[in-house]
């Protein structure tokens, strides 16, 4: 399909992306776009997940190192982890745009079919969503699942003995970013988990199908941050051993610990829990436990290599602190 790659106009914008999304009754999806409001069909029994995430620029990506397709992949992961980390299976997506005016309808349309193309390998529809001028690129996804009632998998559930547990590898994106700051030009290809990351919604559910996780969370703002919110929910600490974190190839224990990106999952279970090697063909280790929060003066402790135990500071990603 060939596009007009001039600046935008609303009402073909509008077009361009009711076309592309199309908006044929799919699962869920009663009505999509074209009324007011879309219409879901929620089974009997299920409760639904909702969840809303900001993708601007400058701060999330930079349009010199990041294509347009690679940003709407990325947008509609960062919504795709948040219900795997439910234990949850997607529904639909909403998106919200604000766009500079001088801003090419060409990387307009490699956004929508980067984020599209995401879409349809989980079957969810974009049902609706606004558009407006703005500044910068600002995309705000809204995702939404379903989850059987009262088995949505919460931070608030682990207990001291608890082992904890991480899928995939770590610090992979992170090293990436580390690069391009250093002005190394990096060609943005489908394995590198920086440019176009996988939610691990399958892993996430078998674990809620199971009921082996007794909390979880996605990997998106660095395991050092993300692990204190589950502390902090569960009000308990935790002691993770360095040598078992499992770290992707090029990056070092740090960018593991803070990087934040990857998008893996980071959960807890029963230490009596049969926890396989690999769930949904993906890697999983085991790298600490859960302890009893009075024991300990810091959220988070870490076992060195050298066997001696030191709190875990939190460097990932926080908001108003930092920008690209």
């Amino acid at each position: 399909m060939v596009i007009d790659s001039s600046v935008l106009k609303e009402r073909a914008l509008i077009k361009t992306i009711r076309r592309l999304a199309g908006s044929s009754p799919a699962g869920a999806l009663m009505r999509g776009i074209g009324d007011d409001c879309a219409v879901l069909r929620i089974p009997r029994g299920s409760e639904l997940l909702v969840t809303t995430d900001l993708c601007i620029e400058n701060v999330h990506f930079r349009r010199a190192w990041h294509p347009a397709s690679s940003v709407g992949h990325r947008c509609i992961t960062r919504g795709l982890s948040d219900i795997a980390a439910m234990g949850g299976h997607p529904l639909a997506c909403f998106l919200s745009l604000g766009l500079p005016e001088s801003l090419p309808q060409s990387w307009v349309n490699g956004f929508l079919r980067g984020l599209l193309a995401q879409a349809g390998r989980f079957k969810i529809p974009l049902a609706g969503g606004d558009i407006s001028s703005a500044r910068q690129i600002t995309a705000d996804i809204i995702v939404t699942g379903q989850i059987p009632a009262g088995k949505a998998v919460l931070r608030s559930g682990a207990r001291p003995g608890d082992r904890l547990y991480v899928t995939g590898l770590l610090g992979g994106s992170a090293n990436t970013l580390k690069q391009l700051f250093a002005g190394k030009k990096i060609k943005p290809i489908r394995s590198n988990t920086h440019f176009y990351p996988t939610p691990r919604i399958a892993t996430g559910a078998w674990l809620r199908e199971r009921s082996l996780a007794t909390a979880m969370i996605d990997l998106s703002d660095g395991l050092s941050v993300d692990l204190a919110h589950i502390c902090e929910e569960s009000r308990v600490t935790a002691i993770v051993e360095a040598k078992k974190i499992p770290v992707s190839r090029g990056a070092d224990l740090e960018l593991a610990l803070h990087g934040g990106e990857d998008y893996e999952l980071l959960f807890t279970a029963s230490r009596r829990a049969r926890v396989p090697a690999r769930i949904a063909g993906i890697t999983v280790a085991e790298i600490g436990e859960i302890r009893n929060r009075r024991d300990y003066s810091s959220a988070i402790q870490i076992l060195g290599e050298n066997g001696r135990v030191r709190p875990l500071p939190h460097r990932g990603w926080e908001h108003f602190a930092r920008q690209f």
